[in-house]
């Protein structure tokens, strides 16, 4: 990699809180242990439970596995950094973080987007369910939501690597591939034209899916029958909500990334960056935990001592 002198970025978003570093050290540290034990019995019990192995669960327990895999591309840079006075990270440590996030995001989208085509297969075609989501299809789904994130990913860290950077300084308090293509003073052309690509391929064609899908769900469920709307609701509410947080965490880092936010103030935009990277992977276990009354079954029969 061409870059500066410097062989390390500087995280510069941190604040100096003096000793209330420690507070956040504590709260962030609870967050993280709470996320890892949310996501790791939630996966045990679909994987123990042989009464979950339906194509909706399994979804999940992807789904569950991303989550665990996100926050640790995530949390242990972060409270070392939150504990030092100086606030670096080596280039090397800097990708690999990149990579460990933008797989995340990608990956969480694909596995919401399958979400999605499942209940759609689920409510539109209940008879021909079985048929149309095979355990040979699931896995495909599954393998392929997880490959198109490591390829893309891949791809993009390495035009960035290959980059010559000016300049150090990273505004946030983790890395990310924008940031440091900001940084570069050659020629970023490749750079764009291949996030454009990937934007249009993944992105637009994943929410087309997702769009598509939903729009059938609805139309079934105003010409179906009382049982058949309830039914949809019931099954498609966790996965809307989880999808629209995730919408938001990505509409918040967008906006963190790409705009001006000089002028908002330094701790919202800390939640911003943080919202899309913290709160997924606390809030899918929760939201499907607590409303599919199979997994709660199961985990009650998990630490039952009858």
């Amino acid at each position: 990699m061409n870059s500066t002198k410097d062989s390390w970025f500087i995280l510069s978003a941190y604040v100096d809180t003096k000793l209330l570093k420690y507070l956040w050290f504590i709260i962030l540290t609870s967050l993280y242990a709470l996320i890892i034990i949310c996501n790791v019995l939630l996966t045990v019990v679909i994987c123990v439970n042989r009464s979950l192995h339906e194509p909706m669960y399994m979804f999940l327990c992807s789904l569950f596995v991303n989550e665990l895999y996100g926050s640790t591309g995530l949390f242990p840079l972060l409270l070392v950094q939150i504990l030092s006075d100086v606030h670096t990270v080596s280039i090397p440590f800097c990708f690999l973080q990149v990579f460990f996030l933008h797989t995340y995001g990608t990956t969480e989208f694909g596995n919401l987007a399958i979400m999605s085509y499942d209940r759609y297969l689920a409510i539109c075609f209940p008879l021909q369910y079985s048929s149309r989501m095979t355990a040979n299809k699931v896995k495909v789904l599954v393998a392929a939501a997880w490959f198109h994130s490591f390829l893309i990913v891949i791809s993009t860290t390495s035009l960035s690597f290959s980059l010559q950077l000016c300049g150090n300084v990273i505004n946030k308090v983790y890395c990310d591939n924008y940031s440091v293509v900001k940084l570069a003073c050659s020629d970023t052309t490749v750079n764009n034209v291949y996030g454009l690509f990937v934007s249009v391929s993944s992105v637009f064609l994943l929410l087309s899916l997702i769009v598509y899908t939903y729009m059938r769900i609805l139309r079934v469920c105003y010409s179906g029958s009382r049982q058949t709307r309830q039914k949809a609701i019931s099954t498609c509410i966790p996965h809307l909500v989880s999808l629209i947080n995730f919408g938001f965490g990505g509409l918040f880092e967008i906006m963190q990334s790409r705009f001006d936010m000089s002028r908002v103030p330094n701790l919202l935009r800390i939640f911003l960056s943080l919202y899309f990277l913290t709160c997924q992977p606390l809030f899918n276990p929760l939201m499907y935990g607590l409303n599919m009354s199979k997994i709660r079954n199961s985990c009650k029969k998990l630490f039952s001592f009858k």
